[in-house]
């Protein structure tokens, strides 16, 4: 399968690929991960793929694939939450539902993309779970969602989940450079480091220079729990209180911190570059402590891609760092 502008994911993608020329691809699939990794570019990819009548799917070269390009495709249809909790509700899956049994107009599958879907408040997934178990042959669901655990199991068992992961940051680099204006090499295989492999965030922060911002306020919560200030590390938290999305970021980031403290040595390689402040940690807290802190990383990360009130969040954060760090 032709990847064109989607990148990394070499085996998900061949497997995928696979199952279109053979015929055996699933009615429904859930592609899952953090936002900026490409769920929506894989799903409009496997959409053109599905309806696309060449050898070599998708061409992007047929009358098919231009149309899917264009998304004015008669048999492609796409849906997409605003991505707040329970933003995805059941008069859209009602809607999907009514034209679902209607023959396609003129490829052999009719695709239905549903952008964040773990957003299905429960009516909506019920809904759509009637459908589900009992689809047309032609019909395709293909489903984007940052966490599967918002999505009912029922829903989930009648579904192949697809898990994307970051891209390497030689490859990632390569294709920003290329791909977007006065971005140098370096500069992006360092955003992409930072965020993880994550493409789509490199992307936005070499764009509007948050990246350095939010790597201040890391550097401020590690500062704020060394010298066990509470009101420090409030403080420091307070710009996430209207960006869950920066949440997320400080999670990871914080978390290449931690372990970039706990290897720390003059001459080795950091996966932050924040070298004082991993000097730092690494002086204050015990390897024992470090560990944890890396561990709480993953579990406040989870809590931000799911829970919406950011007041609780920034309060879990502050207790559960300081309670790591043994404050």
């Amino acid at each position: 399968m032709k990847t064109l502008d989607f990148i990394g994911n070499k085996r998900i993608v061949k497997q995928l690929g696979c199952l279109i020329d053979s015929g055996r691809f699933p009615h429904a699939i859930v592609i899952e991960g953090e936002k900026g990794l490409g769920k929506r570019t894989l799903a409009r990819l496997l959409a053109a793929a599905l309806v696309c009548r060449s050898e070599e799917r998708p061409c992007m070269e047929c009358a098919q694939c231009r149309k899917a390009k264009e998304k004015i495709h008669p048999d492609i249809f796409e849906y997409s939450a605003s991505g707040g909790a329970n933003s995805f509700h059941v008069d859209v899956v009602r809607d999907v539902i009514k034209d679902v049994y209607i023959q396609p107009n003129e490829a052999d599958y009719k695709v239905y993309i549903l952008g964040n879907a773990d957003c299905m408040n429960l009516s909506a997934q019920n809904a759509l779970l009637k459908v589900l178990e009992e689809p047309p042959q032609y019909a395709v669901f293909i489903m984007t969602a940052q966490s599967k655990s918002m999505l009912l199991e029922t829903v989930l068992s009648r579904s192949v989940l697809v898990g994307l992961e970051g891209v390497d940051a030689q490859e990632g680099a390569a294709y920003i450079s290329s791909h977007c204006d006065d971005v140098d090499f370096n500069d992006a295989k360092n955003a992409l480091e930072i965020f993880n492999g994550n493409i789509g965030k490199a992307i936005e922060s070499l764009s509007n220079g948050r990246e350095n911002e939010l790597a201040g306020v890391c550097c401020d919560i590690c500062r704020g729990l060394v010298d066990d200030s509470e009101y420090s590390l409030l403080c420091a938290c307070s710009v996430f209180q209207k960006d869950r999305e920066s949440v997320v970021f400080a999670c990871d980031f914080l978390k290449n911190i931690f372990r970039d403290a706990l290897v720390f040595s003059d001459g080795s390689d950091l996966l932050s570059g924040q070298r004082e402040t991993a000097r730092l940690l690494k002086t204050k807290l015990t390897g024992q402590k470090l560990i944890d802190l890396i561990n709480v990383c993953d579990k406040l990360k989870d809590m931000a891609i799911m829970n919406s009130n950011n007041s609780v969040l920034i309060t879990k954060i502050c207790y559960s760092l300081r309670q790591a760090a043994g404050r």
